[in-house]
């Protein structure tokens, strides 16, 4: 068992190194390869914008105060989950109110990966306050949080999973692969919701329906909209 020292208020350092972060990342890959695909973006107008602040905002607080609403306490929370799904619901109905087809999230793609792993850092090292640890474990990397108790570190599992795929992503626009340009953004919430889905199995959440709690049945639909709209997007290649 490996003890790690926290405290609740490097939660607050850590989401500003992940905002910093992936700003850094997201202007640097601008200027390396995707300057022309983030163009559509600007071309959308500030509403656009304020479509993607709304809906994850509304998205994060929602979902997160839903899944403790279930707990034995109620209290409001927020989750990257949410502001995720919130994120795409508004973008998606903005694009179809002004006709717009095609991918707008490339650009978000690098930055979104990086500030999560960054992010889950935050979340181990805040501690058991966080209420995003994992259930007891006699695997010999659990983590003591506090309490004595050895138990999955989910927050390194999913910081870990989104720099794989922040890896893949960094050498597929290396070589300028096709995907990168019109299929980024749904192959990332792909990965994203898989991955949040199997280490929801390893948090003490309540349960919603059956052995899922919230997220997973989130994840689910996040998986849904990806394969419908990354099916999408390679059939406008072809045609």
């Amino acid at each position: 068992m490996i003890v790690i020292p926290t405290n609740p208020n490097l939660h607050i350092l850590f989401d500003l190194l992940a905002w910093g972060s992936a700003a850094l990342l997201g202007a640097w890959l601008y200027r390396w390869r995707l300057n022309e695909t983030a163009g559509i973006v600007t071309r959308m107008g500030r509403l656009y914008v304020v479509a993607v602040a709304v809906g994850a905002i509304a998205g994060a607080w929602g979902f997160g105060s839903w899944n403790t609403a279930l707990s034995a306490v109620p209290h409001p929370s927020h989750s990257i989950a949410g502001a995720l799904a919130g994120a795409i619901v508004a973008v998606e109905i903005y694009k179809w109110a002004r006709g717009i087809r095609g991918s707008t999230g490339a650009i978000w793609v690098g930055p979104l990966a990086l500030g999560i792993a960054v992010g889950r850092l935050g979340c181990l090292l805040a501690g058991l306050g966080d209420e995003t640890y994992g259930v007891p474990t006699a695997l010999p990397w659990g983590v003591d949080l506090g309490d004595g108790i050895s138990r999955h570190p989910v927050q390194l599992y999913e910081s870990l999973a989104m720099l794989v795929f922040l890896a893949i992503y960094l050498l597929a626009l290396n070589r300028r692969a096709a995907w990168t340009r019109d299929r980024a953004f749904y192959l990332f919430v792909m990965w994203y919701a898989a991955q949040r889905f199997l280490w929801e199995f390893l948090k003490p959440y309540p349960r919603l329906i059956g052995p899922l709690d919230v997220f997973q049945l989130l994840a689910l639909a996040m998986i849904l909209y990806a394969l419908i709209f990354d099916a999408r997007a390679r059939r406008s290649r072809l045609a």
